[in-house]
């Protein structure tokens, strides 16, 4: 069972909706007419049985119950029984208010069945017909415009009377009221005492005596012409009532009728409003009941309103009542689809589906100005129908306030709109609909009368773009500018009216006709099929207009804001002690400096007065400069708007720092809190989402603080667009400072020039965002926010500890040495450890593993700083390994070793964790170094120290990757290489001074034999290390002439040397690097144009590597010299004791020749260094073909 649809605040039911009843398939006269209706809604009781009247009743007699209520008829009775008022003109809007589900995209028409009936009769009727017109959406709106009515009115009040001249210029220069005939009032009285003796019953009618003869003459009761007059509302003046409470009715436009029905004539959908009787009896379960004149016959016009009543009541038999001169003479029982072949009314079928196709085409083809009121205009007599613009022709003379259906279309309208944006989440293909009906609406409102409307109006306009979600304007399930039959395009309004009416529109009409829209040059037109049909289809447009990018979006949604804050504004009266601010004029956004900010004490301050406020506004304190009420629709709608422009704001400011426009994201955040700000003054209860958001935004202007921090390079820049305004941010701002002074989030949103103030203050904004998150117990339901606040204070608190340890690391460079440490390092030491220690709470607390090893990783650099800095307060005079620094390395070790343990294993993230064991085996490393070149010796045994030293640079190796492939991979073969050449050194060292234990001694060697094999083996990988791989060969070879002094046969020594020199051609690999450098800097320099200025540039590096290579070259050939030089004295003794083999004497031949060449070779000092290096990779050349 349908139910009554209700608009905005639904109407009070005026009854129980009847059953539905569907409507069948007709075939009439061979042509097939589809029609089916349905009782939307009812306020008549069932059909009571109709009472056939005996013959000769005298229906000029009243029946007793003559216009008295019936139990059985209901409160509807009279309007059943055909005694109402006239039907009010505006009764569709009536009706669309009570089914507004229907307005706009479903149905074709709305109207009541009496005018739906004059306009399919206009081809057969030679009556004047006058109907206004009016477009929401697809939908048409259709009401009687009573011109005698009107023109009796502007008579007595001058309204209209714009109308009134013009009807008389161009249709009847000869206009007098035309009063109804006695005939007339006689006919409707005997239809009415007709109808009521019909009632059956215990109610039942009876003659009474002739005592009330002046009704057989004058009108029925109700229906004087005072009467009709008094349907017409005035046009609007105090808008008050509706400014109260824009979902009421207004002006007495209420639903009349005792039936809605939903009507489908073939393929248009009517909502008509019925008042026809409808009675049991018969073969059908309903009837409507007729009264004729049985001296007249029934003509064609009858007939279709017979049949037409019947089709949209869906009443299956009509009962005639035959009477002459008032007495009745018999009945006939006819069916509905019999009525249009009755003798004397015979007519077709599809014709009538043919004229109401044309006439729905051709208004729905001209009336395309939504909120327009168009006239439908054809006289008496006349065959020509012509469309006017009523809206277009009263602002050429008058304020579009004198015309009165200006405010019932703007109300539908916006009804209309409200009833679509409360389903906008299933229809976002309807924003283009809505926003065109909304705009359309704004048109037709004066902000002094309805500024209500108007503020509703542009914020459901604003609601329309989404602002915290991707735009989707060109996703398959958010087709807004979907081509839609019942869209039509706002530009549509400016094209030149000729271009739209195509046929409709004729060339040769006099001057006179030049002010109509459209006509439709001859009735019978309407009798041919499709003659208008799809001739000028409404091009689909209402399209959602596409923003190319979120700032567009945003700028779309303040300009609405705005013109709803001002229409607000308007209302409110003004105080007298309100600033008289003027919105033209920028209102400044404070800028930082250094000197003038207080730096973060006074930051703490503020912060605390701030939490303080934001506990006042949840215990219910609230405020308003303006004098606003709290609970008027003022209050809740300047609420709306200022958190709508907040969120605006806000992804206009997180769009800016997308684009890395931090001083534009801190300006729009600024204003983002400054209505937040408005918005804390004016509510007394903060909603749950309200400070959710208000996180979001103190977590934003955190982050925007910390960029600007971060990219201090750029600050002229930034400063200039902060202190950017547009005229809509002043309006916006000027609107905001009625209600508040903005000022609680001063403190998170100026611009400093001061990097530590900076970095203060993003560190303030993401703690208040925790707070409120804290005291507004919404961390547990809000639990990403919550971690992403957290994350964002380990974050700051990363960075403020950062650079806290690097101020003390500058500190430490530049004080001078041997000074000890100052205060000002110590306390820029504890304040970075205090925030490294509470970003470390932060990221545990959220088990943020890998954030947390970070930090843990930069507190152990803050304690290497710390012990590089005892190091340098001792010198380098005597200078030994202190206690402070061996604490602070170790404290360091600690935190290196809690990173991780936090990680727990190198999967959980392979970067980080590849980080903090390098970091821990430089820290290892440093330590060893520190102890093995700086021995305390003062405090512990040099074995002791040897032991230690060992340790630490076993535990670097434990630490130090050289297998995984990574960019850090010969970094830490270099490492390896250079830990495994310091401990063969240091056992090479003990194996020279060490006397007495052989079992130690043996030890050493073997140790020290292995670590240069492996450092040598590092080395070899590296193709960048060529010297330090030539200081390990050069060691091992003086590790072998220490075993060989210490050895007594000439065989041991000649073996020992032999293994020596065997070492020295190993060499050859970095002497070729070492040459193909040398090679590849002279061909450079010899390109270069200016060598000298080539080498002053380049070569500061490259001379240090040189005086390395020379050195290490002038050693090489030194011990290469004594080599050869013992290996021929040993190898000639041999020969002359026992007699050498043809191998020894090759060896010794070559070695001589190779050792006279050497000598050659030292002895000529001109030689380049790239000359020496061929030399020597040629004596290596032969020296390896022998050995």
């Amino acid at each position: 069972m349908e139910e009554p649809c209700g608009a905005g605040a639904a109407a009070p039911l005026r009854g129980d909706a009847e059953e539905p009843k569907q409507g069948s398939v007709l075939f009439l006269g061979g042509n097939e007419v589809k029609s089916s209706a349905v009782v939307k809604y009812s306020s008549a009781p069932p059909q009571a049985a109709f009472a056939r009247l005996q013959e000769k009743t005298d229906l000029k007699l009243p029946p007793a119950n003559w216009l008295r209520e019936s139990a059985k008829l209901g409160p509807a009775g009279t309007t059943i029984l055909g005694n109402s008022k006239k039907s009010k003109p505006f009764s569709s809007f009536g009706m669309a208010y009570d089914f507004i589900d229907s307005v706009g995209n479903d149905v074709d028409v709305v109207s009541d069945s009496e005018n739906i009936k004059k306009l399919l009769k206009i081809p057969y009727s030679k009556s004047h017909v006058s109907m206004a017109v009016h477009r929401i959406g697809r939908t048409l709106l259709l009401d009687e415009l009573d011109i005698q009515e009107l023109f009796m009115r502007s008579s007595q009040t001058g309204d209209w009377t714009w109308l009134k001249e013009f009807y008389q210029r161009l249709i009847d220069q000869k206009w007098q009221r035309k009063k109804k005939s006695k005939e007339h009032w006689y006919q409707k009285a005997i239809l009415s005492k007709f109808l009521y003796y019909s009632i059956n019953g215990d109610g039942a009618a009876q003659p009474v005596p002739s005592t009330s003869k002046q009704h057989q003459e004058g009108p029925v009761a109700g229906e004087s012409d005072e009467a009709g007059r008094a349907s017409w509302p005035a046009p609007f003046e105090m808008p008050s009532s509706l400014s109260e409470d824009p979902g009421a009715s207004n002006q007495g436009l209420k639903n009349d009728f005792v039936r809605n029905i939903l009507w489908t004539f073939e393929d248009i959908h009517m909502l008509v409003g019925s008042n026809m009787p409808i009675f049991g009896g018969g073969r059908y379960p309903a009837v409507s009941l007729r009264l004729r004149d049985n001296n007249k016959p029934i003509n064609v016009l009858t007939g279709i309103d017979y049949w037409l009543d019947n089709l949209i009541c869906n009443v299956p038999e009509l009962v005639m009542c035959f009477h002459v001169n008032g007495i009745v003479q018999k009945y006939e029982m006819i069916k509905t689809e019999d009525i249009p072949n009755l003798e004397n009314s015979n007519f077709s079928t599809k014709v009538i589906k043919d004229i109401a196709q044309n006439i729905l085409s051709f208004l729905k083809s001209n009336c395309t100005k939504e909120g327009h009121t168009y006239w439908l205009f054809k006289a008496s007599g006349s065959d020509i129908v012509k469309l006017y613009d009523l809206t277009t022709l009263c602002e050429e003379t008058e304020d579009k306030y004198q015309n009165p259906f200006t405010m019932p279309v703007a109300i539908l309208l916006y009804k209309v709109a409200c009833n679509m944006m409360l389903k906008k989440n299933q229809n976002k293909k309807h924003y283009g609909t809505i926003r065109t009906l909304l705009l359309n609406c704004l048109k037709l409102l004066d902000n002094g009368r309805h500024p209500q409307i108007i503020a509703s109006a542009n914020y459901m306009l604003s609601e329309l773009f989404q602002l915290d979600e991707p735009k989707k304007e060109d996703s398959a399930d958010f087709p807004i500018n979907g081509n839609s039959d019942e869209s039509y395009s706002e530009e549509e309004e400016e094209m030149p009216d000729s271009d739209e009416n195509g046929s409709y529109s004729n060339s040769s009409d006099p001057p006179d006709d030049n002010k109509a829209v459209a006509i439709i040059k001859s009735v019978g037109e309407l009798s041919v099929p499709e003659k208008y049909k799809s001739v000028h289809r409404i091009r689909p447009s209402c399209a959602f207009p596409v923003c190319h990018g979120t700032e567009e979006r945003c700028r779309l949604v303040l300009n609405h804001v705005l013109e709803g804050l001002k229409s607000v504004d308007s209302s409110v009266k003004k105080e007298g002690d309100l600033p008289a601010a003027d919105p033209s004029t920028p209102i400044p956004l404070k800028y930082e400096d250094e000197s003038t900010s207080g730096g973060p004490g006074s930051l703490e301050k503020q912060m605390a007065l701030f939490l303080d406020k934001m506990g006042s506004f949840q215990k219910g304190k609230h405020s308003s400069q303006s004098g606003m009420i709290p609970g008027s629709w003022q209050y809740k709608m300047k609420l709306q708007l200022i958190l709508k422009s907040s969120r605006a704001y806000y992804v206009l400011s997180d769009a800016a720092m997308v684009l890395q426009k931090y001083g534009r994201a801190l300006r729009y955040i600024k204003l983002a809190l400054q209505c937040h700000d408005t918005y804390c003054c004016l509510c007394g209860s903060m909603l749950p989402e309200v400070l959710v958001f208000l996180c979001q935004c103190l977590t934003l202007c955190g982050d925007i603080q910390l960029m600007l921090a971060q990219n201090a390079n750029n600050r002229a820049a930034y400063l200039e667009e902060y202190n950017y305004q547009t005229k809509e941010d002043q309006e916006i701002l000027h609107s905001l400072h009625r209600e508040s002074r903005c000022q609680v989030f001063a403190w998170a949103t100026d611009l400093s020039t001061d990097l530590e103030y900076q970095l203060s203050v993003s560190c303030k904004c993401y703690e208040a965002a925790y707070e409120i998150l804290l005291f507004s117990n919404l961390k547990s339901q809000n639990p990403e926010q919550h971690i992403q606040v957290l994350k964002r204070m380990g974050n700051i608190r990363n960075e403020i500890g950062v650079f806290y340890m690097n101020q003390a690391a500058a500190v430490q460079t530049e004080r001078v040495v041997n000074k000890n440490v100052s205060m000002t390092e110590q306390q820029l030491w504890k304040k970075s450890f205090s925030c490294f220690e509470e970003g470390i709470q932060n990221f545990e607390s959220i088990d943020d593993a890998t954030n947390a090893a970070l930090l843990l990783c930069n507190t152990g650099r803050l304690m290497r700083i710390c012990a590089q800095a005892h190091c340098a307060a001792e010198g380098d005079f005597k200078r030994e390994f202190s206690p402070e620094e061996a604490l602070y390395y170790n404290k360091a070790i600690d935190y290196y070793l809690k990173a991780l343990r936090s990680l727990g294993k190198r999967d959980v993230h392979p970067a980080v964790w590849d980080s903090v064991n390098w970091e821990l085996s430089t820290t290892y490393f440093t330590m060893a170094t520190l102890q093995q070149d700086y021995a305390p010796l003062s405090r512990k045994a040099q074995e002791q120290i040897e032991k230690e030293v060992s340790e630490a640079m076993m535990k670097s190796l434990k630490y130090c990757d050289v297998d995984t492939v990574s960019e850090r991979q010969p970094l830490c073969q270099y490492r390896a290489a250079t830990i495994h050449h310091r401990l063969a050194s240091m056992y090479h060292s003990c194996l020279r001074n060490q006397v007495g234990d052989e079992h130690l001694r043996k030890q050493h060697r073997v140790l020290a034999d292995l670590h240069y094999s492996k450092a040598v083996r590092l080395f070899q990988l590296l193709r960048d290390a060529p010297c330090e791989f030539l200081r390990v060969q050069l060691e091992r070879v003086a590790f072998a002439e220490f075993q060989m002094a210490s050895q007594n046969s000439s065989a041991g020594k000649l073996k020992t040397l032999s293994g020596a020199l065997d070492i020295m051609t190993k060499t050859k690999g970095a002497f070729q690097l070492i040459r193909k450098e040398l090679v590849a800097e002279t061909e450079q320099i010899s390109k270069d144009k200016s060598p000298a200025e080539s080498v002053s540039v380049n070569d500061s590096s490259a001379v240090l590597n040189k005086e390395e290579v020379l050195k290490l070259l002038g050693i090489f050939e030194s011990r290469m010299s004594f080599l050869l030089l013992q290996s021929i004295k040993l190898l000639t003794s041999s020969k002359k004791k026992i007699g050498g083999s043809n191998e020894e004497e090759a060896v010794l031949k070559t070695n001589k020749q190779v050792y006279s060449l050497l000598l050659r070779a030292t002895a000529n000092k001109g030689l380049s260094l790239l000359e020496r290096t061929e030399l020597l990779l040629s004596l290596l050349e032969q020296l390896a073909g022998s050995h």
